[in-house]
C-alpha cells in the first residue's frame, strides 16, 4: 500500500474502510484528514523557499502552520528529521534558524541540502515543498543585499525584568548590526548589551526604557541599510507617594484624607468606607482626580478605617487610615428656625434662634452658603457673632436660588448642622444695553449691541424703538430675541435725523433704553473722515519718520562739533583782535628822535613797535582812533608814554571797556617776566607772547 503525502499507515487503513464504494477518498493538498474524514485544518500559511547562504553567515527558513492545536513542527534535511542542536534553532512561529551557515571541512557537516517543514498534530501531518539552500561561491565574491531574518518584536514587561530584542541580518559581505531609538534618545550603556548575532539584551528596564527600538543591518563601507523596529513597553506596578494618615478629628469639623499614588500607566485611586465603596456625595467630596478625601461636618456615623485602592496593569497598591470622631459632652444642638428672605437682586436676610441646650459656651456662629445647582465643594461660608441671630448675606447673582444652613461653635467643637434652607435671589430688570451704528448703504443703518443669551432663560429680549426726530409717534417695539446683535434699519431718508432707542427686558420688566440720534448723512461724514487704514501708506510714513529720525540725529551731531569748533576757534581770535589793536595804534617804524609824541604808542617802549599800516595795508585814522577809543577825561592829551613797567598798557585798557571779560582773564594771567616780542617786520603781527605794558616814568 502506497502512502500519499501527508498519511500514515493508520489513516491509510481508515480511509480505505471509510472509503464510498465507487473509490477511496483523496485528502487534499496540504491538509490533514481526521478519522472521519473532515478536514482537521491543518495547513501551511509560510513555507520555506529556495536561498543562497553566505558562509559563516545566519540563514532562515520560514515556516508558518494554521491547524488545530497543539501542533508539532520538525525539520528534515535532505529527508532526515533534524536533531535538536545549537547549530540550529526551530522558532516560536516553526521558522528554521541555523545560525552560522557551514560547508564541508573541519569535520562539520554541510549545512547545504533540501529542506522540509513537517506539521503534525493529533488528526495528521503535512510536509511543506522542498526548499534548497545553496553556498554562495567563495571565489566569485557574489554580493548579497544585507536582510533582517529576524527582527525585534514589541514587547511589554514589567520593570526589573530583562527585555530581549532580536536582530539577525544576513548578508555578502556581513552586514553591521546597530541599534538606535525613534526618537533620537540614546539607549544608554549601563544594562545595555549587543550580543554576536545582533541581539540587544536590556537587564533591569525601568520606565525610562520604554521606546521605539530601531535594528539597522548596513552594507559596510555604503549607506545601503535594512532596518526593522519594535516597541517596547515597561510597565510599573501602582506605588504610593503618599499614605493617607489617621486623624481624630471634633464632630462637626471637616477631615481631610490625601493618597497620591504613582505608576505606568497612571493609576487609579478608589477609596473604600470599611471596605465598601466611597463615592462623591453629601458631605464627601473627591478632589485631585480622587487623591484626596474630604468629609465636612464628621459625625459619630463617619468614624470608620478608610482606605485608598491604587490600581493600574501592571498591579496595585492599598493603604488605610483611621477616623476618630471626637464627641465632647456638653456641645450645643444645632440652631433652629432658620429662615431666608430675599431682600433684593443680590442680598437675602438668614435668621434663627439658638440652640435648645449647653448654648452658655457658644462662641459664635457659622452660616454655610452655596448656590442650589452647585456641589457641595463650592459652598463657603461666613462668621457670625454670637449675640447675632440673623446676617444679611450680599453679592448674590439675581434670579438665582441659594442655599444656607448654619453651625453654633464652642471652645470643644462644634454643633450639629441645623436644617438647611432654600431662598431664591429678587430679579431686575437688565442695564440698558451699549448701541452703535453704520452706514450699509444711501438709504440703510445698521444697529449693532453686544448679545446677552442670559435673556433668553429669563423670557426676555430686546425692544427696538426709532422715528424720524420731526415726528411724535416711534415705530416698534420690534421684539428681538436676546442672542440677536444687529439690527437693519431701511428705507431712511437721507435727509433726516433719526432717534433710535433700545432696551433690554425680562420677566421682571423693561430696563432703561439706550437713546441715539443717527442720520445717514452725519454717518457717512464720520465713515468719509475716518477711512479705513491704509497699512502700507502708514509703513511707508512710518519708515519716513525713521529716517527722518535718523537724518535729524546727524545733523545735531554735526552742530556740536561745529558748536566746539567755534568756541575754541573764538577763543584764540579773541586774543589775536588784541593783537590786531596793537598793530594799528603802533606808530611809524623809525628813530627813536623823530617819533611824534602826539601820535598814541601803547606800548611806546617796546620793542615790538608795528609800522605805518594797519593789518589791511592802509594808515590809520587818528580821527577813527579817537572815536573808537575816546580819551579819559575832557580834552586832556595824554601824556607821552615813558619806560615804567608799572604803567598800564592801552590796549588793556582798551580790553576793558570793548572785550568780554574772558578776553580780559587771559592778558592778566600772562606773566610780567615774558620777554618782549621781537620786530618781525611791518604790517604783520607777533606770533610771540603779547607786548608788555611799558614802565612808567619817575
Amino acid at each position: 500500500m502506497s502512502l500519499r503525502v501527508g498519511e500514515t499507515p493508520l489513516t491509510a487503513a481508515l480511509l480505505l474502510l471509510l472509503s464510498p464504494p465507487h473509490g477511496p477518498v483523496s485528502p487534499q493538498p496540504g491538509r490533514a484528514l481526521d478519522c472521519l474524514g473532515h478536514s482537521a485544518e491543518l495547513a501551511f500559511a509560510v513555507e520555506p523557499s529556495d536561498d543562497v547562504a553566505v558562509p559563516g553567515q545566519p540563514v532562515m527558513l520560514g515556516c508558518k502552520v494554521e491547524g488545530t492545536p497543539p501542533v508539532r513542527i520538525t525539520w528534515r534535511k535532505n529527508g532526515v528529521e533534524l536533531a535538536d542542536s545549537p547549530h540550529s534553532t526551530v522558532l516560536a512561529n516553526g521558522s528554521l534558524m541555523i545560525h552560522h551557515f557551514l560547508l564541508d571541512g573541519g569535520g562539520s557537516p554541510s549545512d547545504e541540502g533540501d529542506y522540509e517543514c513537517v506539521a503534525q498534530n493529533r488528526f495528521g501531518l503535512v510536509v511543506s515543498r522542498k526548499a534548497r539552500i545553496q553556498a554562495a561561491s567563495s571565489g566569485s565574491g557574489a554580493y548579497k543585499e544585507p536582510t533582517i531574518l529576524v527582527g525585534p518584536e514589541n514587547l511589554t514587561l514589567t520593570v526589573h525584568q530583562t527585555a530581549v530584542l532580536e536582530c539577525v541580518a544576513t548578508g555578502n559581505p556581513r552586514p553591521i548590526v546597530s541599534w538606535s531609538r525613534l526618537d533620537g534618545r540614546p539607549i544608554g550603556v549601563e544594562g545595555i548589551q549587543v550580543l554576536g548575532t545582533g541581539n540587544l539584551i536590556i537587564s533591569d528596564v525601568t520606565v525610562q526604557h520604554s521606546g521605539v527600538y530601531v535594528c539597522a543591518a548596513n552594507r559596510p563601507g555604503t549607506r545601503v541599510r535594512r532596518t526593522a523596529q519594535g516597541r517596547l513597553v515597561v510597565q510599573a506596578p501602582a506605588e504610593f507617594v503618599q499614605h493617607p494618615q489617621s486623624i481624630s478629628r471634633p464632630v462637626g469639623t471637616t477631615a481631610m484624607f490625601t493618597c497620591q499614588a504613582q505608576g505606568e500607566p497612571p493609576p487609579h485611586v478608589t477609596w473604600l468606607k470599611n471596605g465598601q465603596v466611597l463615592g462623591p456625595g453629601g458631605h464627601v467630596r473627591l478632589k485631585n482626580n480622587n487623591s484626596t478625601l474630604t468629609i465636612s461636618g464628621i459625625g459619630p456615623e463617619d468614624e470608620a478605617i478608610y482606605q485608598c485602592v491604587a490600581e493600574n496593569s501592571a498591579g496595585s497598591s492599598q493603604a488605610s487610615a483611621r477616623l476618630t470622631v471626637l464627641w465632647a459632652e456638653g456641645l450645643p444642638g444645632p440652631p433652629l428656625n432658620v429662615q431666608a428672605v430675599p431682600v433684593s437682586s443680590t442680598e437675602v436676610r438668614v435668621s434663627w434662634t439658638e440652640p435648645l441646650v449647653n448654648t452658655r459656651e457658644i462662641i459664635g456662629y457659622v452660616l454655610h452658603i452655596r448656590k442650589a445647582a452647585d456641589p457641595p465643594e463650592l459652598e463657603y461660608q461666613e462668621a457670625v457673632s454670637k449675640s447675632t441671630f440673623q446676617h444679611l448675606v450680599s453679592d448674590l447673582e439675581p434670579s438665582t436660588a441659594y442655599s444656607f444652613y448654619i453651625k453654633a461653635y464652642t471652645p470643644r467643637g462644634a454643633s450639629s448642622a441645623s436644617a438647611p434652607t432654600l431662598a431664591s435671589t429678587l430679579g431686575e430688570a437688565p442695564a440698558p444695553p451699549p448701541l452703535s451704528a453704520r452706514v450699509l448703504g444711501s438709504s440703510t443703518l445698521q444697529l449693532l449691541w453686544e448679545p446677552w443669551p442670559r435673556l433668553a432663560q429669563h423670557e426676555g429680549g430686546f425692544k427696538l424703538f426709532y422715528r424720524p426726530a420731526s415726528k411724535a409717534a416711534f415705530t416698534g417695539p420690534i421684539l428681538l430675541p436676546g442672542t440677536v446683535s444687529s439690527y437693519n434699519l431701511s428705507q431712511l431718508d437721507p435727509t433726516a435725523v433719526y432717534e433710535v432707542k433700545l432696551l433690554a427686558y425680562n420677566q421682571h420688566g423693561d430696563g432703561n433704553a439706550t437713546v441715539r440720534f443717527l442720520s445717514l448723512r452725519g454717518a457717512a461724514e464720520r465713515t468719509a473722515l475716518s477711512p479705513p487704514c491704509d497699512c502700507r501708506k502708514e509703513e511707508a510714513t512710518n519708515q519716513t519718520s525713521t529716517t527722518g529720525i535718523v537724518i535729524g540725529i546727524h545733523i545735531g551731531v554735526t552742530c556740536i562739533i561745529f558748536c566746539v569748533l567755534f568756541l575754541l576757534f573764538g577763543q584764540r581770535g579773541r586774543v589775536l583782535l588784541c593783537k590786531d589793536v596793537e598793530n594799528q595804534l603802533s606808530p611809524p617804524q623809525g628813530p627813536r628822535s623823530q617819533r611824534d609824541p602826539g601820535i598814541l604808542a601803547p606800548n611806546g617802549a617796546g620793542r615790538a613797535e608795528w609800522g605805518p599800516l594797519g593789518r589791511d595795508g592802509k594808515h590809520v585814522d587818528m580821527k577813527e582812533l579817537e572815536q573808537l577809543f575816546p580819551r579819559a577825561g575832557a580834552v586832556q592829551p595824554l601824556p607821552t608814554p615813558t619806560q615804567d613797567p608799572e604803567a598800564p598798557a592801552l590796549c588793556e585798557v582798551t580790553q576793558l571797556s570793548m572785550l568780554p571779560l574772558r578776553g580780559l582773564s587771559l592778558l592778566e594771567e600772562m606773566p610780567s617776566e615774558a620777554p618782549l616780542p621781537q620786530d618781525v617786520g611791518p604790517g604783520l603781527p607777533s606770533e610771540g607772547p603779547a607786548a608788555q605794558p611799558a614802565p612808567s616814568g619817575p
